[in-house]
Formats: C-alpha cells, structure tokens, sequence
C-alpha cells in the first residue's frame, strides 16, 4: 500500500489524535504514575483496516502498531498506531505536519499546541513545579 501527504492528513484529520499526558501535581492520586509528561501521537481504526496502519509505519519508519482490545457493548476491535518516542516525535511526526497541514481547524489547533508542548518539554520546562503547572493549563486547551 502506497500512501502519500494528503492520504494522511485526511486520515489523521479523521481519526488521528496529538496529545500529552500531563500529571495534575494538585490532584492526589491511588495510584501514581511513573511518568510526569508523556507525548504521543496516534491513529486509531477498526481492526478491518489494519493494514493502514502498518504502512503508516513503513512510511514514517517508527511507531508501533497493536491490538486494543474494546469491551464497550456494540464496539468493534481496533488497531492503534502510536508514536510515543520524543525523539520521533520532534524529528519524523512534527515535521511531516508542519509540511503538510492538517485541514481541520480543531485538529491543527491541537497539533499547534502540541508542538509547544513539545518545545516545552524539550527544554524541561516539566521539571519545574511552575513549568509543569503551566504545562498542564496549556494542555486543558486541546480538544
């Protein structure tokens, strides 16, 4: 399968998803997470269509594609494609869309806030208490 530019953007204009996980440091947890920020970029579909997923790994040559099981009542199975590597992230995945622009507003709007994040984390900014608080209001922007 031979994908191209606008193949993905229309792809992950649809089901793609930019997001960061930023630790509330107000909030107390049962159970803490090991990570303070986690950056990923993903695309999720129905298991029928896996093999998209599989060449979007063979275009951007990083990510990991898998099963994600669903146990909601009337959901099929799906794959998911996710690139989580900060390194893949700032060199392969954010400069592909800086290339080849997202058409949604929602959806590029998230992508810009994204690539701050990223900036931010870059410079660790997330290992300060007020990087990270400031990290995470940015973060309640995205849709």
């Amino acid at each position: 399968m031979n994908l191209n530019p606008d193949y993905i953007v229309g792809l992950v204009d649809g089901e793609g998803s930019f997001t960061v996980y930023i630790r509330d440091i107000d909030k107390v947890m049962k159970v803490k997470r090991r990570v303070v920020v986690e950056p990923k970029f993903y695309i999720k579909i129905v298991e029928k269509d896996k093999d998209i997923l599989f060449a979007l790994k063979n275009f951007f040559e990083c990510g990991s594609v898998y099963f994600q099981k669903d146990t909601r009542p009337n959901d099929q199975n799906c794959y998911r494609y996710e690139v989580y590597n900060r390194n893949d992230l700032m060199k392969v995945i954010i400069p592909f869309f800086q290339n080849n622009k997202l058409k949604f507003r929602s959806k590029r709007t998230d992508f810009d806030i994204f690539c701050k994040l990223m900036k931010m984390i870059s410079a660790e900014e997330h290992r300060t208490e007020s990087g990270l608080r400031k990290m995470f209001a940015l973060k309640q922007t995205m849709h």
